[in-house]
């Protein structure tokens, strides 16, 4: 498998951005997100465990995790919420594993996934990069790109690792305050790095 760094930052950050950025420079970018989005999609690998664990009622008209009614139950019940993870996170894992797998081409891999201290996605990275803003701008950007409330959104920032924990276990850092062009220095930058130091580990 190739050199591998992986993503997080909190919601509303930029991961998507970033991670765009370095697609742009010719990376390999593996999202938990979309491979999560796969699996919860109607016929999907992860749909059946879903209806037998909590019921077809999460599972909606077309054969699709019910996403917001699912949501409503993890945060307010934490078995919930691991028995969700329990199924989903195994499954993530080996998806983002045969991907890296398939991707031997790329010099190095990005790996984003936004749970990635969390859910101990850490342990397959050689490295990690978190992208951070302020907490009034990650709730801004988070409601005007999903739709959803302020309180729902900082309901999902408590679900998350704290933003100091975050950025004392990060390995890089991305600052995402400023303007695209700021951003797309700090990934240009990032890059060079990755690239010597993928280069120094063969």
């Amino acid at each position: 498998m190739s050199y591998s760094i992986g993503l997080a930052g909190g919601i509303g950050s930029g991961k998507s951005t970033v991670a765009a950025l370095f697609k742009e420079c010719g990376v390999t970018v593996i999202d938990s997100d979309a491979i999560s989005h796969q699996l919860t999609q109607p016929g999907g690998d992860a749909i059946a465990a879903i209806c037998a664990a909590f019921g077809d009622k999460y599972i909606d008209a077309s054969g699709a995790l019910d996403r917001q009614k699912m949501r409503q139950l993890v945060f307010s019940d934490p078995a919930a919420k691991q028995r969700l993870e329990g199924i989903l996170h195994p499954l993530i894992r080996a998806q983002m594993l045969a991907q890296a797998k398939a991707a031997s081409t790329s010099p190095y891999m990005l790996m984003v996934v936004p749970l990635l201290f969390e859910a101990g996605y850490h342990e397959l990275v050689q490295r990690t990069l978190v992208v951070d803003c302020a907490e009034a701008t990650q709730v801004a950007r988070a409601m005007q790109r999903s739709g959803l409330a302020e309180q729902e959104i900082r309901d999902i920032m408590a679900q998350q690792i704290l933003r100091a924990e975050r950025l004392r276990r990060a390995d890089d850092i991305i600052q995402n305050d400023g303007d695209l062009q700021s951003l797309r220095q700090q990934v240009e930058r990032s890059h060079q790095r990755y690239l010597a130091l993928s280069a120094g580990s063969d």
